[in-house]
């Protein structure tokens, strides 16, 4: 099981990546570092890497994470955007799932906007 840890100051969060191309070019990207981004109950941020869609999906699961092409953004989901309607949730255009959170994700409810965040390979315990 390939797992990645994303960090933003004293967020911590393992994701367990799903066996898809998208979650074959995140691994290889590994690691990197940019600036988040919040949209609702979603952090995105720029990676290195561009794809098209996969099984794109236009309604994602809370612990969701997703690669938006058009942004060239990874997407963690943990609850409505403002896109959504209701308690689904709703990214802004169709994203490429890749991957699930273990663990708690209200703890991802104090990532703001433009804190460094740093995704990397997670050690194997």
């Amino acid at each position: 099981m390939r797992r990645l840890e994303i960090r933003v100051g004293n967020v911590r969060i393992i994701g367990e990546l799903h066996d898809t191309h998208s979650a074959d070019a995140i691994w290889q990207a590994l690691p990197f570092s940019a600036e988040a981004n919040t949209w609702g109950d979603e952090i995105y941020f720029s990676v290195p890497v561009q794809m098209s869609e996969e099984d794109a999906l236009a309604v994602v699961n809370s612990g969701d994470l997703g690669y938006w092409p058009p942004g060239h953004a990874f997407c963690v989901f943990f609850g409505p955007t403002p896109a959504s309607t209701g308690n689904e949730i709703r990214p802004a255009s169709p994203v490429n799932v890749f991957g699930h959170v273990v663990g708690e994700l209200q703890v991802l409810k104090q990532v703001k906007d433009g804190e460094n965040i740093r995704v990397q390979r997670a050690r194997e315990s």
